[in-house]
């Protein structure tokens, strides 16, 4: 009987697009999580794992790896950023395996932790620390007397970076990287801080940039009195995907370095460029609201009459949005905010379609936001709507428009374009396409069931300056 699962909206279809496993490495984990992957894929399911082992603790190599740590936690929201902004399972597998070899973490208790109804994992004086631990309750690598906090983290990042420890994180002064101070279970939140504090001293000391610290019980270890630092190389895209915004509840705000130690400036989320793009989405709404008439008298003579009223739900959810707070500036952020939203307030086809093509455009402005890169965008959106639309340039669709439109764009891969020619440019060929489907027989959509007239199926543009110059 059904076990499972996913809603959605009234009559329309949910999909899945792939499914990665992000699984800690020990044995017990691999073995499970892959006898789930072999019976996924034997279903017919798109699924992948990716195993992470950021352990630092062995000086000597380990036949099974290192072990997966609280590291961890950064790449579940590496992932969970890159999928949110629309990326590929190839691109998510293939940024975060990346990201793995960056990673390092080491833990230091001060005290074993107990299982449910069992005696003590392992056992310590009062004046003894261990280091090395696991998250299984397991003991460590090495066991020492009492440090203050400043020598026990001094002591931690060099066994993290020591070039002969055969899981050591190489650490060159100058790095950028993101520091991860979790607590095991049992620290108090002066004790956490106070550790948070050390590493901090600790790495500024050896000309390390930290762009950004997270302090909490992100990997416990049930009651264990402890602490593990953990360390990520970051550079300009790890780090945006890293402060991508989340709902998770859990998720800390971070405390961001001081500017002289940042490796890069944030912009603020409400200046000048988010009032731009707010300019430009409230004209595009209004316009869409202005021709909802037109839209459905058109819609009437080869579909069934809503197209106006569709698109008023999108222009209008649309304006509630970018009114209820600065939109994102990231462009890859922006048109994936905006699949989102047309997918859940638009409805229909179109609403499936505009979420494609805004997912899909969305991936190659991740790596780039170039000129080149929308050009791209633009190719990428439209392959899409291809793909799983079914309809082709000459079918009476959007398509006719949306292809002239991307061949003009194709000019901004030339060294030296301009921006505002070739926009223009880009305008005015999609409105002689849809001008040229008066003439056209419709072979895809709705409309290639009706027999109808031949009235082009997208009005002069209202407006007399683009939307660019707003």
């Amino acid at each position: 009987m059904l076990t499972g699962v996913v809603a959605g909206a009234v009559f329309t279809s949910p999909a899945v697009a792939g499914t990665l496993l992000i699984v800690k490495n020990y044995t017990g984990d691999r073995l499970s999580f892959g006898l789930a992957l072999e019976r996924a894929r034997a279903m017919g399911a798109d699924v992948r794992m990716v195993v992470v082992g950021d352990d630092t603790a062995f000086a000597m190599p380990k036949k099974a790896g290192r072990r997966g740590l609280c590291g961890t936690i950064l790449v579940h929201k590496i992932a969970g950023a890159l999928a949110e902004a629309g990326a590929s399972l190839d691109v998510i597998v293939e940024k975060v395996s990346a990201a793995t070899k960056g990673l390092g973490t080491l833990g230091l208790s001060l005290s074993p932790c107990s299982v449910p109804g069992s005696k003590p994992t392992f056992q310590l004086a009062a004046d003894e620390m261990e280091l090395g631990l696991g998250i299984h309750g397991e003991a460590g690598v090495r066991r020492m007397k009492m440090l203050t906090a400043d020598e026990a983290v001094e002591m931690m990042l060099t066994h993290m970076t020591d070039p002969s420890n055969a899981s050591h994180l190489p650490l060159s002064p100058g790095a950028s990287v993101v520091l991860v101070v979790n607590n095991l279970g049992g620290l108090s939140c002066l004790e956490l801080s106070i550790m948070a504090g050390a590493a901090v001293r600790c790495l500024e000391r050896r000309g390390i940039s930290i762009t950004r610290v997270l302090v909490g019980s992100f990997m416990t270890a049930l009651e264990m009195a402890g602490v593990s630092l953990t360390l990520m190389l970051v550079d300009e895209e790890l780090l945006g995907l890293i402060d991508a915004k989340t709902t998770a509840m859990a998720w800390p705000n971070v405390a961001t370095a001081p500017a002289t130690r940042m490796s890069r400036a944030m912009p603020p989320p409400a200046g000048p460029d988010a009032a731009r793009v707010q300019r430009v989405l409230e004209l595009v709404s209004s316009t869409l609201l202005a021709m909802q008439d037109r839209l459905n008298e058109l819609d009437r003579q080869a579909g069934d009459g809503d197209c106006g009223h569709t698109h008023a739900r999108a222009a209008r959810a649309i304006q509630e949005w970018v009114r209820a707070q600065p939109p994102p500036t990231a462009p890859a952020q922006l048109l994936s905010a905006l699949a989102d939203l047309l997918l859940e307030k638009m409805g229909g086809s179109s609403g499936v379609l505009y979420g494609l093509f805004l997912t899909a455009a969305a991936q190659p402005l991740l790596r780039s936001t170039g000129l080149p890169a929308w050009a791209d965008a633009m190719d990428a959106g439209i392959e899409a709507m291809q793909r799983y639309g079914g309809a082709a340039p000459g079918d009476r669709t959007m398509l006719d428009s949306l292809c002239a439109a991307a061949q003009a764009l194709h000019s901004l891969r030339s060294p030296g374009a301009t921006l505002l020619p070739v926009l223009t440019n880009a305008v005015q060929s999609a409105e002689a396409a849809a001008e040229a489907t008066k003439h056209m027989e419709a072979g895809a959509g709705r409309a290639s069931y009706i027999r109808g007239g031949c009235t082009p199926l997208i009005p002069p543009h209202p407006i007399n300056k683009p939307l660019w110059s707003s």
